[in-house]
């Protein structure tokens, strides 16, 4: 289970983003860094939503970097959740194994599992306006479930919860999805913690991805000056 970067480089106007890594193991990654240095762009290339000017993106060595993103074995998790409104919470998380008006029985049985798995178990008709921000992240990452895709990216995905809610969230990632490779952009650096390694971003300049302990022990310059 490899996910490869290799010779990245986009240019969109004056910003530039570079980068040279490989994700070897399950788990999951965090990616952190000043605002405005490239981490939202590095997930948009991973997904496919930006395309680099040269270099690659590859995942187990099947080459991705001209594939469209619903062709990709990418599932995004974003900040605002991306549910929709106008519908309930077992419809929301069906679509996440069949992007269709009216899913099939099997589909809505996978989606009573998911949303038992997440514990929401008696909320399937509730809309996302009835459900606090705890349940509507769980919500999205029910429907992840039904994705089943190998490569989950995380835009901050709890940022609008409390610590230990982002931290009980983060434990519940772990816990249901073991095999996934999961990368997380976040700008709290206790959040970073609880991932097995990190990518730090910096002024477009992606580093490869370090033991997290190890790097938090003897942060380099760019990540002492961020921490402060």
């Amino acid at each position: 289970m490899v996910l490869s970067l290799k010779n990245i480089f986009l240019k969109q106007g004056d910003f530039s983003l570079s980068a040279n890594l490989t994700i070897a193991e399950p788990g999951v990654t965090a990616v952190i860094g000043p605002s405005g240095g490239g981490k939202s762009t590095l997930l948009s290339l991973i997904a496919g939503f930006s395309l680099p000017d040269r270099g690659s993106v590859s995942w187990m060595d099947s080459d991705l970097t001209n594939l469209p993103p619903g062709a990709r074995p990418v599932a995004m998790l974003f900040q605002d959740n991306n549910l929709f409104p106008h519908l309930d919470s077992l419809m929301n998380v069906a679509l996440g194994g069949a992007p269709v008006p009216r899913p099939d029985a099997q589909t809505l049985d996978r989606a009573l599992v998911a949303l038992g798995r997440v514990g929401l178990t008696g909320l399937e008709r509730r809309k996302p306006a009835e459900l606090s921000g705890g349940q509507q992240s769980r919500i999205a990452l029910a429907r992840l479930l039904l994705t089943d895709r190998p490569v989950i990216l995380m835009d901050e995905p709890f940022s609008a919860l409390g610590p230990a809610q982002r931290r009980e969230m983060l434990a519940l990632v772990k816990e249901l999805l073991p095999e996934a490779t999961l990368l997380m952009v976040t700008h709290d650096p206790e959040d970073a913690r609880g991932a097995e390694r990190t990518i730090l971003v910096v002024d477009g300049k992606v580093a490869p991805p370090c033991d997290t302990k190890r790097l938090f022990a003897d942060p380099p310059p760019e990540l002492d000056s961020y921490l402060r």
